[in-house]
């Protein structure tokens, strides 16, 4: 089966079509302002990309209707739509490529496969928000989560790699890229993650602010008089490492940081104390770590955060060889010898991720299961 992955970015729309054996067999990228593709630019897109079977559509927010992917049908658009509250910023973009790919493949099956339904299963105790009944359950006020796919593949690589069962190891998997999250995967399940209600909690990211204490944002509406609109707009944009050392990219900061540039040797340092302290967390939450992933733009190509993340984490068993995190390429096991536990990069693939899931609702579509 040849599937066409869609994942609509802030600024883009990218193609990636499969093949069976999932290698990348077409591709396109289309500026998408506002987060909608030029309609008369998606048909030969689509048709550079090659003949195809399925659509697998990454949709940010399935809320709590959706813990796995599903067959998109005209209830289930209306039920993604009306979860737009949820994700106000994502959920209309990825709907807006859902409709214009469907409208040009009309006669193709479409997979909604949602980056939150990989922690749907966490426990009540990782799940819940010490806030009042009435709330939680008039607003489906719990921990979501985001970067499921991500975290779903990055899990599934690491225990290939290592020839070893994914449901009989305990891993954390590090996304570290513009928005960073991390997920405890036992048994092959998320059991938590740092991200939450919104992909604002958590680690520092490139503009977001990751966790901050809410009676902070209360103190600067009230007696500082900022509006919820300036608040929002600054913790999602303004924040994080362009807040701490006037920029977002880990690359330029490591630079500043190895010359002593103060703001980025503080900037980094922010951002290791909350990985460390939410790696070990999530290995807690596990009662134990076998496997630490690191994967995302930053995760995958900055050694230095690898290494300087592995150096507070020898309480844990966390050890890495210099050499191999320094110099070694692609997906690989760079742990030191001996360590107690395995440390791995391992390239974000989402639309690997994605291409699974709509093979297997498919399949058990075509078993006569539900989709």
């Amino acid at each position: 089966m040849r599937v066409l992955v869609v994942n609509a970015g802030s600024s883009s729309l990218k193609l990636r079509a499969l093949d069976a054996d999932d290698r990348v067999v077409g591709s396109a990228d289309l500026a998408a302002p506002r987060g909608h593709a030029d309609e008369a630019a998606v048909v030969p897109a689509l048709t550079s990309c090659g003949p195809v079977d399925a659509v697998g559509h990454r949709i940010v927010h399935g809320g709590r209707l959706y813990a796995a992917s599903v067959l998109v049908d005209a209830g289930v658009r209306a039920r993604l739509e009306a979860l737009t509250d949820l994700a106000p910023l994502h959920q209309p973009k990825s709907l807006a490529a859902l409709d214009a790919v469907s409208a040009a493949l009309p006669d193709l099956p479409a997979v909604a496969c949602f980056d939150t339904a990989f922690h749907a299963g966490i426990p009540p105790e990782a799940a819940t928000y010490a806030l009042p009944q009435a709330w939680r359950e008039r607003w489906e006020l719990r921990r979501y989560g985001f970067h499921g796919l991500s975290h779903a593949y990055a899990s599934r690589r690491a225990a290939k790699l290592l020839g070893r069962p994914v449901e009989e190891i305990r891993i954390v998997t590090c996304h570290l890229g513009a928005g960073a999250s991390l997920a405890a995967v036992r048994a092959g399940r998320s059991v938590d993650t740092t991200m939450g209600f919104t992909p604002l909690e958590g680690l520092v990211m490139a503009t977001r602010s990751g966790s901050v204490d809410p009676g902070l944002v209360l103190w600067l509406e009230e007696h500082v008089g900022l509006p919820p609109a300036e608040l929002a707009a600054a913790l999602e944009h303004r924040s994080g490492l362009l807040g701490l050392a006037g920029t977002a990219d880990m690359r330029t900061i490591l630079a500043r940081a190895d010359v002593g540039d103060a703001a980025a040797s503080l900037a980094l340092d922010v951002y290791l104390h909350r990985l460390r302290a939410a790696i070990a967390a999530m290995a807690a939450a596990m009662d134990g770590l076998d496997v630490l992933v690191f994967t995302g733009g930053v995760g995958e190509n900055a050694p230095a955060i690898r290494e300087r993340a592995a150096d507070g984490l020898g309480f844990l068993g966390v050890a890495i060889d210099p050499d191999t995190n320094r110099t070694g390429k692609g997906d690989r096991d760079i742990s030191a010898r001996g360590s107690a536990v395995a440390t791995l990069v391992v390239a974000a693939r989402e639309d690997l991720q994605i291409a699974h899931e709509v093979r297997s609702v498919l399949a058990t579509r075509a078993s006569g299961g539900s989709a």
